[in-house]
C-alpha cells in the first residue's frame, strides 16, 4: 500500500494537467498514489491522465459538485494511503514537497502546512509567499493524516457554508485538537485562478509550462524565489501586501467570511469562466 495518497481535483482543464501531474511524479519521496478526480469533466482530462505511463496514477470522474471539496471527498473515499496530500490542478510542487511534509507528520503532527509562492498573472510582478498557518492554507500547501478527515467527516459542501470549505475543514481540525505542524520551507507554486479572468474558458497552460521547466532545471529555485521576495520587501516594505492583493484578486481584498452560503465562491466561479 502507498503511504501517501495525492488527490488532484480537476474540472475541464485538460491542458494544465500534464504539468501538475509531472510535479507530483518528480517528487523525491516516491511512496504515493495519485488520484486525479474529475468534477463532472466533459473534456479530454480522462484521456490525458490515462495516457501517463505510471501505475501510481489513477483517474475517476464524479457527478458535478461545483467545488473541489466534492472530488476531494471522492479521493478520500478511494484513498489507500495513511497520509493525504492535495494539489490544485493548476498548481505545482517543488521536488521536496512530499518529503518535507512526511517528515513533519512523522515528527508528531496531524496536519502539516508549508509555504507556497503565489504567482501573479504574467506582467504583474514577482511571486509572493503565502505564509501559513493562516485562516485558510491552500490545499496545495497541506498534508494530513487520514484519521483527521475520517474523524471530521471530510469536506463540507460550499453551499452549506458561510466560509470557504478549506477554512471550515482546518478550523474544525484545530477545534478537534489535531496538532498542526509547520514545514518551514517553500514547497510549491500557486496560480490563483481567481486572479485570471476567464481562465477556465481559455484553458491556458503556458504559465505552468514555463514554471515547471524552471522547477526541473533550477535545483536552487526555492532559494532564488525567497531571495527575490526578501529583496522586494527590503526595498519597499509595503510591496508584499500590494503584490499579494494583485495576485489574489483583480478588484478588492477578499475576506474569508462572506455573505450568503456559497455566495463568494459562485462569484469567483463566474469570474474564472466556470459554468455548471
Amino acid at each position: 500500500m502507498p503511504r501517501v495518497t495525492v488527490i488532484v481535483a480537476t474540472y475541464n482543464w485538460a491542458t494544465v494537467l500534464p504539468y501538475s501531474i509531472a510535479s507530483v511524479l518528480g517528487q523525491t519521496y516516491a511512496d504515493f498514489e495519485l488520484l486525479v478526480v474529475g468534477d463532472g469533466c466533459r473534456d479530454e482530462s480522462e484521456d490525458v491522465v490515462r495516457a501517463i505511463p505510471d501505475s501510481r496514477v489513477r483517474w475517476t470522474n464524479i457527478a458535478r459538485a461545483g467545488h473541489q471539496s466534492g472530488p476531494h471527498n471522492e479521493g478520500l473515499r478511494q484513498a489507500r494511503g495513511e497520509l493525504i496530500a492535495y494539489l490544485g490542478h493548476d498548481d505545482l510542487w517543488l521536488p521536496h514537497h512530499l518529503a518535507q511534509h512526511v517528515a513533519a507528520l512523522d515528527a508528531g503532527g496531524d496536519v502539516s502546512h508549508s509555504l507556497l509562492a503565489l504567482v501573479p498573472p504574467a506582467g504583474s510582478g514577482r511571486p509572493v509567499v503565502i505564509s501559513t498557518p493562516g485562516p485558510t492554507p491552500p490545499p496545495s500547501a497541506v498534508v494530513h493524516r487520514r484519521t483527521v478527515t475520517d474523524s471530521l467527516g471530510g469536506w463540507r459542501d460550499f453551499r452549506d457554508l458561510s466560509v470557504t470549505p478549506e477554512y471550515d475543514l482546518w478550523r474544525r481540525a484545530a477545534h478537534a485538537g489535531f496538532h498542526f505542524s509547520p514545514v518551514r520551507r517553500l514547497t510549491g507554486l500557486k496560480f490563483s485562478a481567481a486572479a485570471r479572468k476567464g481562465v477556465y474558458a481559455a484553458r491556458p497552460c503556458h504559465e505552468q509550462a514555463a514554471w515547471l521547466a524552471r522547477v526541473e532545471r533550477e535545483p536552487d529555485l526555492e532559494a532564488v524565489l525567497l531571495a527575490g521576495i526578501a529583496i522586494d520587501q527590503h526595498r519597499d516594505p509595503t510591496s508584499i501586501e500590494r503584490m499579494w492583493r494583485l495576485a489574489v484578486t483583480p478588484s478588492r481584498w477578499r475576506t474569508f467570511v462572506f455573505r450568503g452560503r456559497g455566495a463568494r465562491l459562485k462569484r469567483e466561479q463566474r469570474f474564472k469562466g466556470v459554468y455548471s
